[in-house]
């Protein structure tokens, strides 16, 4: 195995190590310099997890020389041999970058002119004497390109920073909004503090307002430019893929046809071959690599992508990922009707990360603190500790029909309810709606959506310390109850809020999870079944639905169960033995949801805050066992309507709830995913803000 001395601390620390091609050999860029590349060079990016796990990134300037571009080709290929060929590698194009490479510079990418070739180097100093117009683009993933020192470069849609070296100037057209204008300050800041070393002074420079200086920079003004639309994305193609074979059987490298379009079963995936998902029309190719697949297949993985571009004629601008098997990002696993992960099994779990650092701190519940600690509360889905005041009906015949309160906390799936929930928050009463409506709960003020089975932790707390209990089927309406099955099994499972729920499912062994407790009553029994992952809370609720059941229930212990048990389950049948699901963490993810760009869903790359929450959007927060969508004050009708209409879960997740917060009312479930958030941020302008610090 080759390896560079480069390497040798390539991925021992998390975080990211960023090399530029010199002379082709692989020089480091200063830290305080990254995000920052030369047009007419080629780089090479490791991003490390505490995992630890590995994303490299070979960078591709639009100037770059054919040499530069194998160069940092190559030493792709043995970092990642030196890493164990587990990375999950990606190729880059300058404009064209994927979302997980810009989430690592939350100030934005700067495009440089020049090179190498043209004696520019990457060097921290307080070098004052320069003079150079960046052009800023992107309401998520900013992008901040160097142009000519001209004002026929300038429009009035889009923000420009004049660097003059001890002064910054931000320049905003007259149609560019306030989001945009804040996202191209974090540029301006970063230069000020990063490449002169918080020395030189920034000021905000409106269109038509130009001091003495910009106009001796730039020389006299002419006429700006009408503001232009950014990219429209054609959406008609949006998810459409083809899946290819790679093979070298026959001496040379082949590539075959498996399924001419998406969407894929994830069993067209052998482990002992290699394949291509060609999704051209996105500009997005991918390399998956089984993992007995032969050594020249995976390690010629990245060439063949490259190649597979050069012969379906495909723009060079086409981003390729090379996934081993195990490290399949979401982009990959949206082409796939039926993707399950290692140990996956349906219904709600804890979010999962691979390739990138969850921020977010595993905060336990405690429901003293609940009002104080708002990341618990987010985590945990709790706007309070669930001992407000609850009342519930269930509609018959278009009417309200109050349910007698013995039976709260009883829901059955052929009904219809509304529960309405009073609780003080801040002094003030908040109150809570939900319309249950044969398997589906509607939360309002805040408004939440939830499927039958996939109850959020809120829910579940509303009954005096009892279990949720859901019956399969039926009515609880007098007199309609449908006949009951004569052996019954119901699943219980605590939330990590503590609090527990008992659903009833089908009556078979195969509906046995280790992780939880089972009561199942037969004509001759009552078992109590505890899997050897199941906590003493499950166990506790367990009793409140056998005094539901009735009868005297025996208690039986997973690989331990009498003949009379699997009997009642109609024999022994294999399932979820995995305790991994008790411990998976998955980073949560913000979208925005817009009609200005031509995408009407756009990811904010890496670890959001506040900030990116865009008042004149819609934008959809993922906690993967809730959606958020939260409302900006400015938001138009398009995206209004449009945001709740959207259902393209690449992972194949259903009926999860979905909160609608609107701007200035989010509660704690919604503001504890972002780090310091502030309830007064948008009181005051932020720009203001930020101009008043600097």
């Amino acid at each position: 195995m080759v390896s560079h001395k480069e390497f040798v601390g390539a991925g021992k620390t998390p975080g990211l190590q960023v090399w530029r091609i010199e002379n082709l050999d692989l020089k480091p860029v200063p830290k305080a310099l990254h995000g920052s590349f030369y047009t007419g060079d080629a780089y090479l990016l490791l991003f490390t997890t505490s995992a630890p796990s590995y994303n490299i990134h070979m960078w591709l300037g639009d100037e770059c020389s054919q040499d530069e571009s194998g160069a940092v080709a190559i030493f792709a290929t043995q970092l990642d041999d030196f890493l164990g060929g587990g990375p999950v590698q990606y190729r880059e194009v300058q404009n064209f970058e994927s979302n997980t490479l810009v989430g690592y510079f939350r100030s934005g990418i700067k495009y440089q002119k020049g090179g190498v070739a043209s004696g520019f180097q990457h060097v921290v100093t307080n070098d004052m004497n320069v003079k150079r117009l960046l052009h800023i683009k992107g309401r998520r993933a900013i992008r901040a390109t160097e142009v000519d020192m001209s004002w026929s470069n300038f429009n009035k849609g889009d923000c420009f920073i004049i660097d003059l070296g001890k002064d910054v100037y931000q320049w905003c057209g007259s149609q560019c909004n306030r989001f945009e204008r804040l996202k191209a300050s974090q540029v301006a800041i970063d230069i000020r503090d990063n490449e002169r070393n918080g020395r030189a002074k920034l000021h905000m420079v409106e269109e038509g307002e130009e001091p003495a200086a910009v106009i001796e920079a730039l020389g006299p003004k002419s006429t700006i430019a009408p503001g232009t639309d950014d990219e429209k994305v054609d959406t008609s193609n949006r998810k459409k893929g083809a899946l290819y074979m790679i093979s070298d059987a026959s001496g040379a490298m082949k590539v075959s046809a498996v399924a001419p379009s998406s969407p894929f079963k994830q069993a067209m995936l052998s482990a002992e071959e290699c394949y291509i998902l060609d999704n051209g029309v996105d500009r997005n190719i991918f390399v998956w690599k089984g993992p007995k697949a032969n050594m020249s297949e995976r390690k010629a993985a990245m060439s063949a992508g490259q190649q597979f571009i050069k012969d379906k004629g495909y723009s060079n601008k086409t981003q390729i990922q090379v996934l081993p098997a195990g490290a399949e990002t979401t982009l990959f696993k949206q082409f796939f009707i039926d993707w399950k992960d290692k140990d996956e099994t349906t219904g709600p779990s804890k979010a999962y990360t691979i390739g990138r650092i969850a921020k977010v701190e595993q905060v336990p519940f405690d429901a003293s603190t609940l009002h104080s600690d708002k990341a618990m509360a987010a985590q945990h889905g709790m706007v309070d500790d669930g001992k407000g005041k609850v009342q519930i009906w269930r509609v018959e015949n278009g009417a309200m029909a109050p349910v007698d309160p013995s039976a709260y906390g009883h829901f059955y799936g052929g009904d219809c309810y509304l529960i309405l929930y009073s609780y003080r928050l801040g002094g003030r009463e908040q109150r809570a709606t939900t319309l249950h409506v044969e398997g589906f709960f509607l939360w309002l003020h805040p408004q939440v959506r939830v499927t039958q089975g996939q109850e959020p932790p809120h829910l579940m707390s509303l009954f005096a310390g009892k279990p949720m209990i859901i019956h399969s089927g039926g009515t609880s309406s007098k007199g309609g109850q449908s006949q009951t099955s004569s052996t019954r099994l119901f699943h219980i499972r605590q939330s990590s809020s503590r609090a527990t729920r008992a659903v009833e499912v089908e009556a078979s062994a195969s509906s046995l999870n280790t992780n939880d407790v089972f009561v199942l009553k037969s004509p001759k029994a009552v078992f109590v079944w505890r899997g050897m992952g199941a906590s003493d809370e499950e166990m506790a609720a367990a009793k409140h639905v056998v005094g539901f059941l009735g009868g005297s229930a025996a208690q039986v212990s997973e690989r331990k169960e009498p003949d009379d048990f699997w009997s009642a389950l109609g024999g022994k049948k294999d399932y979820q033995t995995s305790k991994s699901l008790q411990n998976v963490v998955r980073l949560p993810r913000l979208f925005g949801c817009s009609n200005k760009t031509g995408r009407l869903v756009e990811e904010v790359p890496g670890d959001f805050n506040q900030s990116d929450l865009a008042t004149d959007d819609v934008m959809i927060l993922d906690t993967w066992d809730q959606i958020f969508l939260w409302v900006g004050n400015d938001a138009n009708a398009v995206e209004r309507n449009g945001a709740p209409k959207i259902d393209s879960d690449p992972s194949g997740r259903r009926g999860l709830p979905i909160t609608t917060i609107k701007q200035g009312a989010e509660p704690p479930t919604f503001a504890g995913w972002f780090q310091a958030w502030d309830p007064k941020m948008w009181e005051t302008d932020p720009l203001a803000r930020v101009f008043g610090r600097v």
